[in-house]
């Protein structure tokens, strides 16, 4: 079968990286920080697991973004894994310039052991220590030590993201433990 390829060469394409880039389906997130007493809030799905042992996970953060100062000020932020339910409070927190005053006004959200505010139409919450930062091009690759997580077992649908839309999963009756067993 043949494919209609776009060819790289040594100086990258942004059009074909950047879609390459949106054929990865992705989770959504919202992450929070507080400093001096404002809450800051982005959406995220440069978003990922680094270690079980030490539990940690990693954000990465434009820095261009006024969130980029605030979690490098703050060293402490909180992760909301979006259920299909969050779909409204993503785009809200996606949106760059809005008024930091208020923001959380009409979105149901709590907050964290430590403080930090976490939104209701999510699956999971971690609470984060920033343990490490690197520079990555144009972001700031944030790994945190989680704190404190949290499951809410009553949604289990994940909002999405791929190619710049929102999306949720369709379950197959098969997980990887039945097509491994099936290979046995």
């Amino acid at each position: 079968m043949q494919r209609n390829l776009v060819v790289m060469s040594k100086e990258v394409d942004h059009k074909a990286f950047r879609g390459a880039l949106s054929r990865f389906a992705s989770g959504v997130t919202v992450v929070t920080t507080v400093v001096d007493g404002i809450d800051h809030a982005m959406t995220a799905s440069a978003f990922t697991s680094v270690s079980l042992d030490p539990p940690m996970v990693l954000v990465c953060s434009d820095t261009r973004s006024r969130f980029h100062d605030a979690v490098k000020e703050s060293g402490r932020w909180a992760v909301s894994i979006l259920s299909e339910s969050g779909r409204d409070d993503s785009a809200w927190f996606a949106n760059r310039g809005r008024k930091l005053e208020n923001q959380f006004e009409g979105i149901a959200s709590q907050r964290t052991p430590g403080g930090l505010p976490i939104l209701d139409a999510s699956l999971a919450w971690l609470e984060c220590e920033t343990a490490e930062v690197h520079a990555g091009g144009d972001h700031l690759i944030i790994i945190g030590r989680v704190v404190w997580a949290a499951v809410n077992e009553e949604p289990d649908n994940p909002l999405l993201y791929y190619r710049s839309h929102y999306g949720t999963i369709v379950r197959s009756a098969e997980s990887e433990k039945t097509v491994l067993d099936s290979r046995a």
